[in-house]
């Protein structure tokens, strides 16, 4: 019997959600260690010596250590919905969108969720950089609710659980912006399916075993079946 494939991840990591989003998506089982990332364990260490999730070390042994590639290698391996050929746009400029949400976005938000490690201004700057960035995401989504077109693309799963963790740092803020199709884009996704699967709590994984499960697709639903949200209400 083959083994799994091995994917060290951390729950609430917005870069090991998207690796699991395409995973599960992609119906490519693998087994899920579930890490503290405070008591890393030495497995971990040994396959990915920068020790950060997600991780994903393959049955042929090859370690893939960067959350984009994990989505890629899941997407080249099977699309059913055609995450890497949206209606709009071209893979490119989703790679170019998803670099600009992982060094821009991803610094503003980190500035705003942990201020007491910054000065005044830097948070300021932060604070205006993220609103900017977060507007232009609702605009892209007017015409159609999805980042690339009128179906799931690799950019809206890429960037949505850095979209939630910037929403969670102050709800009440967050839903009182003027942000409706980037307030309904992410509510579809966080009442979907496949994130209510990538997002079951697991107990940590102890080396020998104790605490692995197996992450994938949903055995309820035909494949594929499961990888939009619900398409956006229309007026």
């Amino acid at each position: 019997m083959t083994a799994l494939p091995v994917l060290y991840s951390f729950r609430r990591c917005p870069y090991a959600m998207r690796a699991r989003l395409a995973l599960v998506y992609a119906g490519l089982a693998c087994e899920l260690r579930e890490v503290q990332l405070r008591n890393k364990p030495q497995a971990l260490l040994q396959a990915s010596p920068k020790g950060t999730v997600p991780v994903l070390v393959l049955a042929d042994g090859r370690v893939l250590e960067q959350s984009l590639g994990i989505m890629l290698h899941a997407l080249h391996t099977h699309d059913p919905g055609g995450w890497l050929t949206p209606g709009l746009g071209t893979l490119e400029q989703m790679l170019a969108l998803i670099e600009r949400n992982d060094h821009f976005f991803k610094q503003a938000l980190d500035r705003c969720k942990y201020p007491e490690r910054h000065t005044a201004e830097a948070v300021h700057q932060a604070q205006a950089d993220a609103i900017a960035w977060l507007a232009a995401l609702d605009g892209r989504l007017a015409d159609t609710g999805y980042l690339f077109g009128h179906n799931t693309s690799l950019a809206d799963m890429a960037l949505l659980p850095f979209v939630r963790q910037f929403a969670r740092i102050d709800q009440a803020w967050w839903c009182a912006q003027p942000w409706p199709q980037l307030q309904a884009w992410l509510q579809r996704w966080l009442d979907s399916a496949l994130f209510a699967t990538i997002m079951q709590r697991h107990p940590v994984w102890l080396a020998g075993g104790a605490g692995g499960v197996t992450l994938a697709a949903q055995q309820d639903a035909p494949a594929g079946a499961h990888s939009a949200a619900p398409a956006p209400r229309r007026p």
